[in-house]
C-alpha cells in the first residue's frame, strides 16, 4: 500500500490489462491519471497514437476530447446562473429568442442540462454541414430543430443540439460581449492553469495532438471549412464547438476533476460554489432510462437501465447496470465521458479522481464494458 491508501498491486494489474487490452486491438494506447484526496497514485502513458504502435503516447499527449467538451459548457453555464445572468428555470427562447414560438418556448435551462428537453438526438442538424464555425451551427439549429414531445418526459441525450443553445445563452448574456472561446479560456482555463487545453486546436499544441482514429466507430463524420478530411473539424485551429470541440491533456483534465472534486475551487481559485454542485450532483431523472442508449443496448441484449443524470454531469446511481464508472463506485460518482475514448470521474465518498484519455475510438458498447472495466480495477485498488 502506498501513502495514497491505494494497492500498488492492483494499480500494477490495471496497466497489465490496457497492455493486453492493446495487444488484442481493442484501442490503441491511454493516459491515466489517479489520485485520492489528491495525491497521485497512478501517473502513467501506454501504448501509442495509432494502431501500428509506431509513436509513443506521452503523459502530455493532447487529445480531442469529445463530449467531455459539455462538461466545460455545463460549468460555465452553472457559473452563470451563479451570477444571476439566468436561472435553471429560465426558458431557452428567452436567451435566444431565434430559437423560439410553439413547445420551444416550454425548454428551461434545467431540461437542457439534465438532457430532458424534449428535442430528438441528433447527430448533424444538416446532412454533410460543416461544423466548426459557432454562429453557422446556432443558426442552423434555429431554422432546423423542433421538440419531438414537451420537456421532461423522456431523457434523451442531445449530441449537440443542447450545448449549441447553452453556449449561445453564454456568448448572449456575456457582460463583456465575449465569444465562447474567449469564456472557456478566461474564465475557466487560465484560472485553472490548464495551459494545454484550448477551444479548437491550438497552434502550439499540434505536434503532440492525437488524430481520432474512428475505425468507423461513429455514425457521422465531423467536417471543418478547412477540408482536412470527413473529420477535419478536430485538427481546426479556429473551430468553436462547444459540444464536442476541444482540445486537452490528461494533466489538464485531471485539474478541472480536482477542482470539483473539492466542491468547486482548486488552489484558491473559485469557479463554482459547493451549493451548486451538491445540486447538479443531485440525480434529475429518477429512474428512467436514457433513450440513446436504451437504442444502443438493444443491439447487445442488454437490459434497459437507468439514466443517472445531474445537471451536466452523469451519475453512477444505485442500480445494478453496466456503467462506464464501475459497479463499484459510491451512487454520487459524477463526470462526464466522451465518445469511445475519453472519461473522468469523481468518486466523493472515497475521495477519488479518475482521469483517462484514450487513442483508438471504440464503439459505444464495448468501450462501456472497457471502462467499467478498468474504473472497477481502480476502485478496487481503494484501501
Amino acid at each position: 500500500m502506498s501513502d495514497t491508501k491505494m494497492n500498488t498491486q492492483r494499480l500494477d494489474h490495471l496497466q497489465s490489462v490496457i497492455h493486453a487490452d492493446i495487444a488484442a486491438g481493442l484501442y490503441h494506447g491511454a493516459v491515466i491519471k489517479i489520485a485520492r484526496g489528491g495525491k497521485v497514485a497512478l501517473d502513467v502513458a501506454i501504448g501509442a497514437h495509432d494502431a501500428g504502435q509506431t509513436r509513443p503516447l506521452q503523459k502530455d499527449s493532447v487529445f480531442s476530447i469529445f463530449s467531455i467538451t459539455k462538461a466545460f459548457t455545463n460549468i460555465l453555464t452553472l457559473r452563470a446562473i451563479e451570477e444571476g445572468r439566468y436561472g435553471l428555470t429560465t426558458r431557452i427562447s428567452d436567451l435566444v429568442p431565434d430559437f423560439s414560438g410553439g413547445a420551444r418556448n416550454n425548454i428551461e435551462m434545467f431540461h437542457l442540462l439534465s438532457h430532458q428537453s424534449g428535442i430528438p438526438i441528433i447527430f448533424e442538424v444538416k446532412p454533410g454541414m460543416y461544423i466548426d464555425r459557432f454562429d453557422e451551427m446556432v443558426a442552423a439549429v434555429c431554422e432546423v430543430v423542433q421538440p419531438a414531445e414537451p420537456p421532461g418526459v423522456h431523457v434523451a441525450y442531445s449530441p449537440l443540439v443542447n450545448h449549441v443553445l447553452m453556449a449561445e445563452a453564454l456568448r448572449r448574456t456575456d457582460p463583456k460581449k465575449r465569444s465562447y472561446r474567449d469564456i472557456v479560456q478566461q474564465d475557466l482555463l487560465t484560472p485553472l492553469q490548464m495551459r494545454d487545453t484550448s477551444v479548437g486546436l491550438r497552434a502550439d499544441l499540434k505536434k503532440r495532438k492525437v488524430v481520432p482514429d474512428f475505425r468507423g466507430n461513429y455514425p457521422i463524420g465531423h467536417r471543418g471549412h478547412s477540408n482536412l478530411g470527413p473529420n477535419g473539424a478536430f485538427e481546426e485551429e479556429d473551430a468553436e464547438m462547444p459540444w464536442v470541440g476541444i482540445a486537452s491533456t490528461v494533466p489538464d483534465m485531471f485539474r478541472l476533476a480536482e477542482m470539483l472534486r473539492q466542491n468547486g475551487t482548486l488552489d484558491g481559485t473559485r469557479i463554482l460554489s459547493p451549493a451548486m454542485l451538491e445540486l447538479a450532483r443531485r440525480n434529475w431523472t429518477g429512474e428512467k432510462p436514457n433513450e440513446l442508449y436504451t437504442m444502443r443496448a438493444k443491439e447487445r441484449g442488454w437490459p434497459e437501465y437507468p439514466a443517472y443524470i445531474g445537471l451536466g454531469f452523469s451519475l453512477r446511481g444505485t442500480a445494478m447496470c453496466r456503467h462506464m464508472f464501475g459497479t463499484l463506485a459510491s451512487p454520487g460518482t459524477f463526470g462526464n465521458y466522451g465518445a469511445g475514448t475519453t472519461l473522468y470521474w469523481v468518486d466523493p465518498e472515497r475521495d477519488l479522481t479518475f482521469v483517462c484519455l484514450s487513442a483508438g475510438v471504440m464503439e459505444s458498447n464495448a468501450n462501456i464494458e472497457r471502462f467499467q472495466k478498468l474504473s472497477d480495477i481502480v476502485l478496487s485498488a481503494v484501501e
